[in-house]
């Protein structure tokens, strides 16, 4: 018997490989081998199962995420390096037109990322900067809200050009140059780590 979980699972791995506009609910009902009537008992509309999707996949990340952290509790540089690290692994396989698509078509979803990703750069790489910092890795004269908004809060615009970093270049690559250099760039002379060798 199909249960939500598995209409979710589902879901947003075609919606994030196909986009949530062009991914139709004939299509989920097809691949899960159910009516659409189905889908309905648990989603009131395909908006409602875009934006819980979404929030499914998110709350699987947060898991990773908060592990991350609990396990790097030494060094906050390195805890955002593995942080995106991880989040590099989960955005490769997105295609540019599933943001797009729930920006301009998913308010609902679109919200939900919105607050996902401000929860993420203001309150779980901002603590891990501040750490870095009262630690002495991170520069005293370093405005850490100014770095989050510059090179943090939109990620994932960068990430998605009109033409995929993800296509064009290796996970390491896109962290070396997204992440590592720009931490690189606010740390103190003394500071390294296995990452900036």
């Amino acid at each position: 018997m199909i249960t939500k979980t598995d209409i979710l699972e589902c879901s947003i791995l075609n919606f994030t490989k196909f986009g949530s506009k062009h991914f139709t609910l004939d299509q989920l009902s097809k691949i899960l081998g159910i009516s659409k009537k189905t889908i309905y008992k648990h989603f009131e509309n395909k908006e409602n199962l875009v934006a819980e999707s979404l929030g499914f996949l998110i709350d699987k990340f947060m898991v990773d995420i908060n592990e991350i952290v609990e396990q790097n509790t030494h060094d906050g540089v390195v805890t955002i390096i593995l942080i995106y690290k991880k989040g590099f692994e989960y955005l490769k396989y997105f295609k540019p037109s599933f943001l797009f698509g729930i920006k301009k078509y998913y308010p609902k979803a679109n919200l939900i990322f919105k607050a996902f990703r401000q929860e993420l750069v203001f309150t779980m790489v901002y603590a891990q900067l501040e750490r870095a910092k009262a630690d002495g890795h991170i520069r005293t004269e370093i405005d850490i809200k100014l770095i989050c908004e510059l090179y943090y809060l939109k990620m994932d615009a960068i990430a998605f050009t009109s033409d995929s970093l993800f296509d064009s270049y290796t996970l390491d690559a896109i962290l070396e140059h997204s992440v590592v250099c720009t931490l690189k760039g606010i740390t103190t002379l003394h500071y390294s780590n296995p990452y900036f060798e």
